[in-house]
């Protein structure tokens, strides 16, 4: 059996009993010689965003956003390590004084430095945790802080990896024997500052470590069968995916299926190293392998729903033509202010965009585009993607909706709703 590399989202580590089905899912597995990629627990993410909110709100809320933070992973500690002497509680309570300190000291009023700085303790914290209690049932691990890996630019919140240098010190420092336990999501620059990769960016890592070492294959351990054809929060009678290509994963990642980070496949693809999505709940079921063939099996319609997004409609003051000039400017516009374009739909003299504005650049972007242009703005608006349609999903779809915009290609049609 081959060097693999696994990766266990927030889902699978939420709680005690899930760091203790980790556990078997390597056991049940026979992964003696693999990487453990690690998220933070459950939606710790959200509750460090909270952390950073309370820090440039008000001061005083600081203490009340931290304190469940500890309480919840050292609770979970003391579920797992029957010894409270145990040497992790004092890890644990080095990592809460670190984050403490920085959140004293701290000058710097840029926010998304900051915001990499304090949530990459979630996967500090949980690997912290989970190497520790393999040790203590005998699956014997090395903790690596992956920081010391893989670097990546200054763009804090979506840092560019830099695969030369990251390449060389993953391949001197993470053997291929035994088990490795390391953090999905975070990275540091050339200064040593803490960098991290976009949301749900662990996938991203297990594929870059892959790449970098020539692992077998990637797991991504999920509380879903696989790949499914549509997330079944949203949509009724979703089948599994038996297997996709690299090409439609990119597709369906791109479009917004939350399943597989968009980045992932892009360094998997090129040494062909197969991506396999399988439950954490039935570690022996197939789940979806993504490799090469063909697109998609079995060849059934496939619907991403991506919520909380906007709409901008844009037409000239003079009721000139909205020419390659105009948008062209248009577009700088969006990628200063970093909102995301997700749809885009132009007419001789009108121009729609459907954006994501995580980093609440909206109202700036706005002002600007008001100089030269009408704009229309639509809030919370939802962006429906549907590949391989038939008539009747097609239909399906647009049931009881107040279509804004509909696009329609080959294989994807697209609609904004309110």
């Amino acid at each position: 059996m081959g060097f693999k590399v696994y990766k266990f989202g927030g889902a699978s580590v939420k709680d005690a009993e899930g760091v203790r089905n980790v556990a078997h899912v390597i056991r049940e597995t026979g992964a003696t010689d693999a990487v453990v990629v690690v998220s933070a627990m459950g939606k710790m993410t959200n509750a460090f965003e909270e952390l950073v909110d309370a820090y440039f709100s008000r001061e005083d809320r600081i203490t009340d956003a931290l304190e469940p933070l500890i309480s919840f992973h050292l609770n979970i500690a003391k579920d797992l390590f029957e010894n409270t002497s145990h040497s992790v509680f004092k890890e644990l309570n080095l990592l809460f004084n670190e984050l403490t300190d920085f959140l004293k000291r701290n000058k710097s009023p840029d926010y998304d430095f900051v915001y990499d700085q304090v949530v990459v303790y979630g996967e500090l914290l949980s690997t912290t945790i989970v190497s520790a209690y393999f040790n203590v049932i005998s699956l014997v691990n090395t903790w690596h802080d992956v920081r010391r890996y893989i670097k990546t630019n200054t763009r804090y919140r979506e840092g560019k990896v830099d695969w030369e240098i990251t390449m060389r010190n993953l391949s001197r420092n993470i053997p291929k024997q035994g088990l490795q336990v390391t953090q999905g999501f975070i990275a540091s620059d050339s200064n040593g500052f803490s960098t991290t990769l976009g949301r749900e960016g662990s996938d991203y890592t297990a594929a870059i470590i892959a790449y970098c070492l020539n692992a077998e294959s990637v797991t991504i351990w999920k509380d879903v069968p696989g790949v499914l054809s549509g997330d079944p929060r949203y949509f009724k009678n979703t089948v599994l995916l038996n297997t996709i290509s690299y090409t439609e994963a990119v597709e369906l990642a791109f479009y917004g299926a939350s399943v597989i980070h968009p980045k992932t496949l892009q360094p998997l693809q090129r040494k062909e190293i197969p991506l396999l999505v399988k439950s954490f709940a039935n570690p022996t079921a197939s789940g979806t392998q993504v490799c090469l063939g063909e697109p998609i099996n079995p060849l059934v319609p496939c619907y991403i729903l991506k919520r909380q997004q906007i709409l901008l409609s844009l037409s000239s003051l003079d009721f000139s033509f909205m020419d390659e000039e105009n948008i062209g400017e248009i577009f700088k516009l969006l990628g200063y202010y970093k909102l995301k374009v997700d749809l885009i739909q132009n007419s001789a003299i009108s121009f729609s965009v459907c954006v994501e504005d995580k980093y609440r650049n909206l109202e700036k972007l706005v002002a600007r585009l008001k100089a030269d242009y009408k704009v229309t703005v639509y809030e919370q608006v939802s962006l429906y993607t549907l590949r391989h349609p038939n008539q009747a999903a097609v239909s399906q779809l647009e049931e009881n909706k107040e279509i804004l915009l509909k696009q329609v290609t080959q294989n994807t049609v697209q609609l904004v709703s309110l």
